[in-house]
């Protein structure tokens, strides 16, 4: 296993709460949820990042996490965080070009640690369907408490949907104010066909100053950083 460091950008307390509440709802999910995978309407609405903070903070907590980034059409991972060295990365393995272990890194984060995407493949969806993808989530799931699969978003292409099939529950992430309430609720009703727990959503990009107003939209109240309703929020995450 190669180490690698990842440079997050500093952030604000009521940043990190938001995660460490978020974290607390995900861990009374129950035991037996350990694959989490987590997705999006549309790009742009923060999947990444939030993603990322989710293992992070899990990690922090002393449960050891591996974060696997099968975002295989778009991924920001390695120049988001600044990482310079040549990766080996996730479509390498489902291609049968590397092994499992070839793929993780340990990172500066204790307790975490990470697969690249890769090199973009011209046929994503079908290698996250093949039988390479089980196997490493089998093999993952035995040596850490936690599995974070960020995946395209499911309003965009199907990735997610065959992903799920191997995931324990999904979160999504929608960006207040980047899409309808309509085609969220069409979102959420695709991800529900893939029989795959949908374990809440975070609300993001909420501005301080327009609380009442997302409460409207959405249709759930704003609590600060506390859950409602299966609807969690942070401050402004780019994707």
């Amino acid at each position: 296993m190669r180490d690698i460091e990842l440079i997050f950008k500093e952030n604000s307390f009521g940043y990190k709460e938001a995660f460490k509440s978020l974290r607390t709802n995900i861990i009374f999910c129950g035991s037996d949820i350990k694959v989490i995978a987590v997705t999006s309407c549309m790009p742009n609405e923060g999947k990444t990042e939030t993603s990322i903070n989710i293992a992070r903070t899990l990690a922090e907590d002393g449960r050891k996490v591996i974060y696997i980034d099968a975002d295989l059409r778009k991924s920001v991972v390695k120049t988001r965080y600044k990482v310079g060295q040549k990766i080996v990365g996730f479509s390498h393995y489902l291609s049968g070009q590397n092994e499992l272990s070839d793929v993780i890194y340990s990172t500066n984060v204790d307790n975490m640690d990470m697969i690249f995407a890769g090199i973009e493949p011209p046929n994503p969806a079908e290698l996250l369907g093949n039988t390479f993808f089980t196997k490493a989530i089998e093999t993952l799931k035995e040596k850490y408490d936690y599995v974070i699969v960020d995946t395209p978003p499911m309003g965009s292409v199907a990735d997610c949907a065959v992903v799920s099939r191997n995931c324990d529950g999904v979160i999504m992430v929608i960006g207040a104010g980047d899409i309808s309430f309509k085609f969220a609720k069409e979102t959420k009703k695709q991800l529900e066909k893939t029989n795959c727990r949908i374990l809440g959503v975070v609300l993001n990009k909420v501005q301080t100053t327009k609380r009442k107003y997302y409460s409207g939209y959405y249709g759930t109240s704003y609590y600060g950083y506390k859950r409602t309703k299966n609807y969690y929020s942070n401050e402004e995450i780019e994707d």
